[in-house]
C-alpha cells in the first residue's frame, strides 16, 4: 500500500501539473483567434448621443449575404443605420426583425454582399454549453474604440457562472429574463451590447447583453445570452417557446413573426394618455409628442411637445405603429414607465392611465 508521504506527493505533483498546464493555456497567444473572430463582426452607429445611451453597438454577421444579429436596442430607432464591416468598408442595413423577449434583433445589410465571413448560427448552437471555469474572450466595440476596419477590444476572462438573468435597467425589468453566462471579466460596457463572447478556438458561445445592475444587489452585471438561449412569448395569444435560432434563420428567410410581447387585450378599448403624437405620415415615423393635452394623465406627469418616446416598460417603441400597439393593451389606472428624450436627455416619467373622457378619444 502506498504511504501517505507517497500519497501526498502523489497528489501534490498531479496538482503541481495540473496548474502548469491552466497556466500554458492561458499564456498560449490568442491572436488568430481574435482575427478570425473579428472578420465575422461589426460596428454598428445609429440612433443616440444623448445621456445615458450610446449612438454606436456591436453586431454579429450571420450570414454570406450581410444579415447582423444584435441587440434590440435604442441605436435601431433610426432611419440611417450605419455599419462597418471588418473590412473597412461602411454600408447602411435596415432592421428585418426583431424579438423583445430575446431581446434581439436581425438586421440586413440594404447593399448587396456575397462570402462574408460569419457565424452560423445553428452549428453554434448544436455545441454544448460552457461550464463555470472555461476560460473565455469577448469582443466587442466598447467605448466605440474601433471603426472601418480597426479591431474589436477583446477581454480575456471565465465563465463564472451560468443562472438565471436577474437585471434591470432604470425602473424596469430587463427584457430577457433566462439563463445566462456571468463573465469574470468587465465585459458589458457602453457599446458592447451585440458583441459576442468565444471559446479560446473562436466558437460562439453567447451574445453580450445591454448594461443592467442586479436587482438584489443594485451592481452592474457582466454577462452574455447563450447562443442556446430560449425564451417564452405569446403569439396568436397563446404561450410558445422561441430560440436564437428560429429567430435568426426565420428572420433570414423573412418569416419571423414577432412574439406580442406581454399579454395584451388587443380588442379592448385601451386607456387614456392624453398623448398627441406626431403625423405617421411614413412607415417608420418615430413617436414623437406633438401635444399634451390639458389636465391629462401625461400633463401630470410632466411630459412634453417634442419628447420622443423611447421605451414603455422597458419594450422599445421604434414607431408610432409599435407605439399604437402597446398601448392598446393598457387599461384605466395602469402605471407606465415612460423613457422619452428630451432634448440630450434620456428622462425616466411615470404614466398612470385614465378613463376616456367623454368629450376626447385620445
Amino acid at each position: 500500500m502506498m504511504s501517505f508521504r507517497l500519497m501526498s506527493r502523489a497528489l501534490g505533483v498531479g496538482f503541481l501539473l495540473t496548474a502548469a498546464a491552466a497556466f500554458s493555456v492561458a499564456q498560449q497567444p490568442f491572436t488568430p483567434v481574435a482575427e478570425q473572430v473579428n472578420r465575422k463582426m461589426v460596428k454598428l452607429f445609429g440612433a443616440g448621443g444623448f445621456k445615458g445611451l450610446p449612438s454606436y453597438g456591436t453586431g454579429i454577421v450571420v450570414s454570406p449575404q450581410g444579415h447582423i444579429l444584435t441587440v434590440n436596442n435604442h441605436i435601431l430607432t433610426t432611419t440611417d443605420l450605419r455599419v462597418h464591416l471588418s473590412d473597412g468598408r461602411v454600408l447602411r442595413a435596415r432592421v428585418v426583425a426583431r424579438e423583445p423577449e430575446l431581446d434581439l434583433a436581425l438586421c440586413k445589410l440594404e447593399e448587396d454582399t456575397k462570402n462574408l465571413p460569419y457565424f452560423d448560427i445553428t452549428k453554434e448552437a448544436g455545441r454544448p454549453l460552457a461550464e463555470p471555469g472555461d476560460w473565455i474572450l469577448a469582443f466587442s466595440n466598447q467605448f466605440q474604440i474601433a471603426t472601418r476596419s480597426e479591431p474589436m477590444s477583446v477581454q480575456r476572462g471565465l465563465v463564472a457562472a451560468y443562472t438565471e438573468l436577474r437585471g434591470r435597467r432604470g425602473d424596469y425589468d430587463a427584457p430577457f429574463q433566462g439563463e445566462v453566462y456571468f463573465l469574470d471579466a468587465i465585459a458589458n460596457n457602453p457599446g458592447a451590447a451585440g458583441g459576442v463572447i468565444t471559446n479560446r478556438k473562436g466558437d460562439l458561445l453567447g451574445v453580450i447583453g445591454r448594461e443592467l445592475k442586479n436587482k438584489l444587489s443594485d451592481t452592474w452585471i457582466n454577462y452574455a445570452v447563450p447562443v442556446q438561449a430560449k425564451a417564452e412569448v405569446m403569439r396568436d395569444d397563446k404561450k410558445a417557446t422561441v430560440d436564437v435560432v428560429e429567430f435568426v434563420t426565420k428572420g433570414i428567410k423573412g418569416t419571423y413573426k414577432e412574439s406580442a410581447g406581454k399579454v395584451r387585450d388587443k380588442d379592448g378599448p385601451g386607456a387614456y394618455s392624453g398623448i398627441v403624437l406626431v403625423p405617421n405620415a411614413v412607415s417608420n415615423t418615430p413617436p414623437y409628442v406633438e401635444e399634451v393635452l390639458p389636465e391629462s394623465p401625461a400633463f401630470k406627469a410632466g411630459l412634453r411637445p417634442d419628447d420622443l418616446i423611447v421605451y414603455i416598460d422597458g419594450e422599445l417603441v421604434p414607431n408610432i405603429k409599435h407605439y399604437r400597439e402597446v398601448m392598446k393593451g393598457v387599461r384605466p389606472g395602469n402605471e407606465l414607465t415612460l423613457e422619452v428624450q428630451r432634448g440630450t436627455k434620456l428622462q425616466s416619467v411615470k404614466l398612470k392611465m385614465s378613463d376616456f373622457p367623454t368629450d376626447h378619444c385620445h
